[in-house]
């Protein structure tokens, strides 16, 4: 089997070589052992105030660090930000990309997301084999985003050569499960030249992908590679690329069973892939991206800062997905388990995101007071090129036990190019009022060029229009340990209408594949941070306010059970809530613990008056995470942990008729850092689900029909790395 890798290609025998060179390369001294933590890392990127500690942000930002990823196997954003108490599932599917939603708000994966800093589109699956940590922005994001939505702002920052020029990086991982998944990477870094001016961090990774779920193998790979230059002590350049490979059978969502039931059926095994057929073709994603910064350091202590991103993606959407009872209700399986199944294909998908940005930052003084200034310019590009048409092919129905009566027709439809032109000014001032009390004011104004148009060149529209984003804040420090701070901002969203202009099919739009008019959000928040000694703790409030859409109905047939709407803007989404997290280090144990309590309802909606005050779907109304870790006295490096998470209960239905019930699953992990044969070690055995508990894990809305996604059964992870 050989993985491509663009122009050149990388077999498996190959691979394994690497591992061997980084093998026989020089020894690297024992590392002290990993900690399971989530810790802020300054600068915090995606805050926009370079260089403030997090402790004392007027923000809720949560950093998980290389130690915490590579301890827990993340594999994926969502392995990562389960950590956190804001973060659910959002229609997320095995073998498809992320979908996450954070303080009740499904992340936009056009927007939402930030790679060093700069905008990406997560329409795609991105590994994290070469990333260093993630940082989680919760909440309106309108003055570090042009556009995005009020749930959070995502962002990865890629791993960097070391800073010490005796120090270097030869770390071999080996990794098997869950399921059969095994997977082998290499990560090498260092710096050379007559000065150590330069430095490199070279990272390679094959997985052969068989997971749990039963029928649903594939593989992925990875290389990438981060440079800089130390070209002075004023001046440095950094550059970095990857490029990555996944390619899967994709797995499909259960259902509700029967028109009119007012019950969940029993959870299912969450190994089976109902929709697997003979003819299932793997969905593929390809990935180039690359970033190139400069920093200089002016006089005065001023710093700027110019940086260019380029992301160039490529898919082949191939899923056979469920589709309703062929004889009843569309939205849900029949009652005896029956169901239609497509075969869903859109070939040759192309994504490509660029984006520049500058910045100058400094300190000033005005009306004698402490001004820390940054005022950046940023001018990004997002352009997606369909194929002229997908195909949507009726294959039979079966039955959620297997079986299948062929009854195939083909449907094929055109698809939504568009592009996404902005240009976004910010300015922020971090204003120093007393000793103890500071002012944070921001202000960001997005001049916004939008076009799409069906690929048959139907449809064309196009959209300028221009939007401020102001964000302001309040903080003080009572003593040192202590920051209470109060906000309030503004974000800005688009949303496309789904392309859907079959009358025939059960969502049918008028206005298929067209922007709506810019949704602008608003949050308000009040916090309270402390740190002392090895504990921390934060309690944040929040309210978020967001507009809603609707489906106005134009027709609707009985036969087929088909409408046609217009989707348009009507009311608001408001979301108040409560969050708490804290860290405890104690002399032989780490104890960390989040906990969210969420009210969120929808308000004054015209057009869907019924869903005035009801809870929207697929949102837990709270959630519980917690983590212990005890480190044994009598086994240097051995240390033992125990993770729980629960999530509340979920409506299924717009009015609650059918609820998801809450779900408690417990995690264990055992790690050794030893040596062997005088190299350091780490390894992990890890086991998820320890109960084996079955449960469904949430239960989206989507294209018009209720999904019910079944939770992990018990899975266990094995994984050593090697630190030559």
């Amino acid at each position: 089997m050989r993985c491509k890798f663009g122009a050149f290609t990388v077999s498996r025998l190959q691979s394994a070589i690497a591992l061997c060179v980084a093998s026989s390369s020089s020894l690297w001294a024992q590392q002290t052992p990993t900690e399971i933590t989530i810790t802020a890392e300054p600068p915090v990127w995606v805050s926009t105030f370079d260089g403030v500690p997090l402790q004392a942000l007027p923000i809720s930002v949560t950093t998980i660090n290389n130690a915490t990823l590579r301890d827990i196997g993340a594999q994926r954003v969502t392995d990562a930000l389960r950590l956190d108490a804001a973060v659910s599932d959002s229609y997320n599917l095995p073998a498809y990309w992320d979908k996450l939603s954070v303080r009740g708000f499904a992340l936009d994966n056009r927007h939402n997301y930030r790679r060093e800093g700069l905008p990406i589109s997560a329409e795609t699956i991105i590994p994290m084999d070469n990333k260093e940590r993630l940082e989680l922005l919760k909440g309106t994001s309108g003055i570090q985003s042009g556009t995005s939505s009020p749930g959070g702002l995502v962002n990865y920052v890629v791993k960097r050569a070391p800073s010490s020029a005796d120090r270097s990086i030869r770390n071999a991982t080996l990794s098997y499960g869950p399921g059969h998944n095994r997977l082998m990477a290499a990560d090498l870094g260092g710096r050379f030249g007559n000065s150590a001016d330069f430095g490199y961090r070279f990272n390679v990774a094959h997985e052969d992908l068989d997971p749990y779920i039963r029928d649903t193998k594939g593989h992925r790979d990875l290389v990438s590679l981060a440079m800089d230059w130390r070209i002075n002590g004023n001046n440095r350049l950094e550059w970095e690329f990857e490029q990555s490979h996944h390619a899967q059978i994709g797995v499909n969502f259960y259902s509700l069973l029967g028109p009119g039931t007012h019950a969940l059926p029993a959870p299912v095994d969450g190994t089976r892939n109902i929709t697997r057929q003979p003819n299932a073709q793997p969905g593929v994603f390809d990935g180039l991206t690359g970033t190139v910064s400069f920093k200089r350091q002016l006089d005065d202590g001023w710093v700027w800062h110019t940086q260019y991103g380029t992301q160039r993606l490529r898919a082949d959407d191939r899923l056979i997905y469920a589709s309703g009872c062929a004889t009843g209700a569309m939205d849900r399986f029949c009652t005896n388990g029956d169901f239609q199944i497509h075969d869903y294909r859109s070939e040759n998908e192309r994504r490509n995101t660029e984006a520049m940005q500058t910045d100058l930052r400094g300190q000033v003084w005005l009306g004698g007071l402490e001004h820390s200034v940054k005022l950046s310019l940023m001018r990004q590009r997002q352009i997606k090129q369909m194929p002229y048409a997908y195909t949507d092919n009726l294959v039979g129905t079966t039955n959620v036990n297997g079986g299948l009566i062929s009854t195939p027709s083909y449907y094929s439809a055109s698809l939504t190019d568009s592009s996404d032109y902005s240009t976004e000014i910010g300015l922020n001032d971090r204003l120093r009022l007393t000793e103890r009390t500071t002012a944070w004011l921001g202000l960001r104004h997005t001049q916004l060029n939008r076009q799409s148009a069906q690929t048959d060149g139907s449809a064309a529209k196009q959209e300028a229009r221009g939007v401020s984003t102001p964000w302001v804040a309040l903080s003080h420090q009572p003593t040192h340990r202590y920051t209470m701070y109060a906000s309030y901002g503004q974000g800005l969203e688009t949303e496309v209408v789904p392309n859907l202009s079959n009358p025939n099919t059960l969502l049918s739009y008028t206005n298929a594949g067209q922007p709506l008019p810019v949704l602008k959000s608003t949050q308000r928040e009040i916090g309270i941070k402390t740190q002392f000694a090895q504990t921390a703790w934060q309690v944040t409030w929040f309210d978020i306010t967001r507009p809603a859409t609707a489906d106005a109905p134009v027709i609707c047939n009985n036969i087929p059970p088909a409408c046609i709407y217009t989707r348009k803007i009507d009311g608001q989404n408001h979301h108040q809530g409560l969050e708490i997290s804290t860290q405890t280090k104690l002399t032989r144990w780490d104890l960390d613990a989040s906990a969210m309590r969420l009210d969120a309802k929808r308000e004054n909606a015209m057009v869907q008056t019924d869903l005035n005050g009801q809870h929207p779907i697929n949102v837990p109304k709270y959630i519980l995470r917690g983590m212990a870790q005890y480190r044994h006295p009598d086994i240097t490096g051995l240390r033992s942990g125990l993770r729980i998470s629960r999530e509340g209960e979920r409506n299924v239905t717009e009015h609650g008729e059918i609820v998801l019930p809450a779900w408690t699953t417990l995690d264990a992990t055992t790690h050794y850092d030893t040596t062997v044969n005088n190299v350091a070690s780490s390894w992990t055995l890890a086991v998820n689900n320890l109960a084996n508990k079955h449960y469904w894990r949430e239960s989206p809305k989507q294209y018009g029909q209720y999904f019910l996604y079944p939770g992990a059964p018990r899975t266990i992870r094995a994984t050593v790395q090697f630190r030559l």
